[in-house]
């Protein structure tokens, strides 16, 4: 009988917990490499995307993120304002290198900025990239051209 229950309950916390699938409905993907590193990474190309980015998000899986598209190349800062995960941000230049990365603890309102102008930034899971020792000047692949 214990069994029973034990199952019934995993099942209602898998139905009840929204996938991170669920919570991405309609941003397309890409896959990024980087080494012998595959990342599927959701596209936030549009003010509204860029705007929401991961907020309110309760996880991500390990080789997941989002990658941020800008028009132009700036300064492009950013904060965790509503975010409850924390994350790891690399800010890359046109040619796939890593500017700098920047570890961001959840819900703060702390400026992340790059230290060149950029047009991409990819959020990962907080550490993904220090985990994995990749370094500025390491190049991510398969960054979509706009």
């Amino acid at each position: 009988m214990k069994q029973f229950i034990f199952s019934l309950t995993a099942i209602a916390g898998i139905i009840s917990a929204p996938s991170f699938a669920q919570q991405n409905v309609g941003l397309p993907t890409v896959e990024l490499k980087t080494g012998i590193y595959r990342i599927q990474a959701e596209l936030a190309d549009t003010p509204k995307a860029r705007e929401l980015g991961l907020m309110n998000r309760t996880s991500m899986p390990t080789n997941s993120g989002m990658l941020f598209i800008f028009e132009q190349k700036a300064g492009h800062c950013f904060w965790m304002n509503n975010t409850k995960i924390p994350l790891s941000i690399a800010f890359i230049a046109d040619d796939g290198k890593i500017v700098n990365i920047e570890e961001m603890q959840a819900e703060t309102t702390n400026n992340h900025c790059p230290k060149a102008a950029v047009r991409y930034a990819l959020e990962m899971n907080k550490q993904w990239f220090s985990e994995r020792v990749i370094l500025p000047g390491t190049v991510i692949q398969g960054l979509p051209k706009k």
